[in-house]
């Protein structure tokens, strides 16, 4: 993996946080934009207004030659009780930093792809959030899909034959579905769990799908969970970060915790399984093997660059959220490796080496996110 890929939230967060936009004005729109707002600092007091003035940095992409950075910076009105996504490209030394947004629509999640020459992302310009893509100046601007239901989250395949992405789907009946003739009630029917996260009625619950793609449009997608009442990725946090693609484009790993009524309300022993898209078959890669159970959370596979090993993060403990992640690795027979035990802090983002050889990971506490003495850090493989 190249320096500049392990540099890019830096790079990010340190031109989000200056506040540079370019100049350009945006195109006149029916809904407000909300933009970068001038942060007031007044008596050496940091206020609620003035946190809310700051943009945050969201998601980034390094383009396929290492050069360029396409990111995105949330911005919020408290007048208007909204948030605005606008997406920056710029070069990886930090120099043109350049806003590609120009509408009130929100535009998150780039990606490049067709080798640099194009950025996908998404956006719900044509009323639902889709996948769209444009030239890294932000011009030509062209819908990819046009899914009912709309997309949460995307990755396209390696080779880009095809793309992944997340949908909502219906889960449990409404008190319609069990009394047809009460149509236009709005009670709820509850004889089990889990009927509610937070402040979140479970009506719907996201489930992964495959669609080919041929360049110009994506095709007919299919529903890795169908018939399936389970969620992938899971509630309330997850998004497309629990799953990913082999590098030969054949399968997809992904994160669930296949439990549903009270047996999921406590349980957190979520796994990862690999579906096979040519097949159609899925396996439980932390459930084969009898004596190894995997009872805590197992989440965001990553793929070996030469494809036959899967990384991802693991608790021990069936039961408890906050457990440290530790690191697992799976050549052929999946088994599990856990000798990051001496860590003193466990990982919190993985990221494998372009010769994986190296794995590198992310402390929950980086100098550069938090400013303690912490930093990314790298270890062989031989050192396991």
């Amino acid at each position: 993996m190249k320096k500049t890929d392990l540099m890019t939230m830096t790079a990010a967060m340190m031109f989000a946080a200056s506040g540079y936009v370019n100049a350009d004005t945006p195109a006149n729109t029916d809904k407000p934009v909300i933009g970068k707002q001038e942060i007031r600092i007044k008596n050496k007091k940091l206020t609620p207004e003035a946190l809310w003035a700051m943009g945050r940095i969201g998601s980034s992409s390094v383009s396929p030659d290492g050069k360029q950075i396409a990111y995105t910076v949330s911005y919020y009105s408290v007048k208007e009780n909204k948030s605005h996504t606008v997406i920056y490209v710029m070069n990886a030394d930090g120099t043109n930093n350049l806003l590609l947004t120009h509408t009130a629509d929100s535009e998150v999640e780039p990606t490049w792809i067709k080798g640099g020459s194009k950025i996908a992302f998404l956006t719900a310009a044509s009323g639902s959030m889709q996948i769209w893509e444009m030239n890294p100046d932000g011009s030509e601007r062209k819908q990819l899909s046009s899914y009912e239901g709309g997309i949460e989250g995307f990755k396209f395949s390696p080779d880009e034959s095809k793309v992944l992405f997340i949908s909502q789907v219906k889960y449990g009946q409404r008190t319609s579905d069990i009394y047809p003739d009460l149509d236009k009630a709005s009670g709820k029917v509850i004889n089990d769990l889990m009927y509610k996260h937070w402040d979140e009625w479970v009506e719907n619950i996201p489930h992964p799908f495959v669609a080919s793609f041929d360049g110009n449009q994506v095709g007919t997608a299919t529903d890795i969970l169908k018939g399936e009442p389970y969620e992938s990725p899971m509630k309330p946090f997850g998004g497309i970060e629990q799953l990913a693609w082999s590098n030969d484009s054949k399968q997809i790993a992904y994160t669930c915790r296949k439990k549903t009524g009270l047996e999921y309300s406590v349980s957190t022993d979520s796994d990862i399984y690999l579906y096979n898209t040519e097949a159609g078959e899925t396996r439980n890669l932390c459930k084969e093997d009898a004596t190894d159970k995997n009872l805590g959370y197992d989440t965001n596979p990553k793929f070996s660059p030469d494809g036959k090993s899967i990384a991802w993060q693991s608790m021990e403990r069936d039961g408890y959220e906050s457990d440290r992640n530790r690191l697992c690795h799976g050549p052929e027979k999946w088994r599990k490796d856990l000798c990051n035990r001496s860590f003193p802090v466990g990982c919190r983002r993985l990221l494998l080496g372009s010769r994986w050889k190296n794995i590198v990971f992310r402390r929950r506490m980086a100098r550069y996110q938090y400013g303690s003495q912490h930093q990314p850090e790298r270890r062989s493989k031989a050192a396991y």
